[in-house]
């Protein structure tokens, strides 16, 4: 099952764990802010191979967009594929933000 973090949760997760961060909104979005630990992977790139874009995730995967319905769409579409441990961050950048948790601008796409 998906579980749905708030931003202070995710925060908790991100720090304590090898979870893996994943934006999956456009690049310009991303660029203009995102968290520390993200890398991007559009959900347009990720529906079209998500076992390309998630292999080699670490013990689980944390999912993330502005406000958080395109992240929850990702984390059922990777937790139908069969991956474990896999988050959505409700409220995307925006919780993320209005909690006082850091966001960083710059670029780290997806290889």
């Amino acid at each position: 099952m998906v579980a749905t973090l708030t931003a202070l949760e995710a925060a908790a997760l991100i720090a304590s764990s090898r979870v893996e961060v994943i934006d999956v909104r456009d690049y310009d979005e991303f660029n203009a802010g995102q968290l520390p630990e993200a890398r991007a992977v559009p959900l347009d790139l990720l529906r079209a191979d998500t076992d390309a874009e998630l292999h080699g995730t670490k013990a689980g995967v944390l999912f993330v967009c502005a406000r958080g319905s395109r992240s929850l769409s990702a984390a059922k579409m990777a937790e139908r594929l069969g991956y474990e441990n896999v988050y959505s961050l409700d409220g995307g950048t925006s919780a993320w933000a209005a909690a006082g948790l850091p966001i960083v601008a710059g670029q780290r796409h997806a290889a």
